[in-house]
């Protein structure tokens, strides 16, 4: 008994210590998106969603959560990561398109209750923004 307890100490202390010196970027800044190069930019208005669209499907058969960090846009492939910049105050948000807006419609994006919360435009309705795409989504 205490040689196996002793060789699952010794086992697990060479594990630990292989790993100590392991030298390579981490998973998550490696796709961190606010330092990513946009693949593209695009200046026009947002508006916002929310109660009226709560809980119904999207056009990419998610639930649209109105708290959640979501947009539609009228071609933008479903999945497709962006960066949202209110041009007023310089807040910015990532968001997934999940969602279609109509062709006719004069605004650029409309985002989740959620997302115009962080970009602090809940009073207003409307703002300039900047969307980056960060990475294009697969269309099903």
């Amino acid at each position: 008994m205490i040689v196996v307890t002793l060789l699952l100490c010794l086992n697990s202390c060479s594990a630990t210590k292989r790993y100590t010196n392991w030298n390579s970027t981490s998973y998550s800044s490696r796709f961190d998106f606010e330092k990513e190069k946009p693949l593209e930019t695009t200046d026009g208005t947002a508006s916002y969603y929310g109660k009226r669209f709560h809980g119904r499907k999207t056009a990419s058969g998610e639930i649209f959560d109105m708290h959640g960090l979501s947009a539609s846009h009228k071609t933008y492939p479903m999945g497709t990561s962006i960066r949202v910049t209110n041009k007023k105050n310089g807040k910015s948000v990532t968001l997934k398109i999940n969602d279609r807006m109509p062709l006719r419609n004069k605004r650029l994006i409309d985002i989740s209750y959620g997302a115009a919360k962080e970009l602090d435009m809940i009073k207003s309705g409307l703002a300039k923004v900047k969307v980056e795409v960060l990475e294009w989504g697969k269309e099903k």
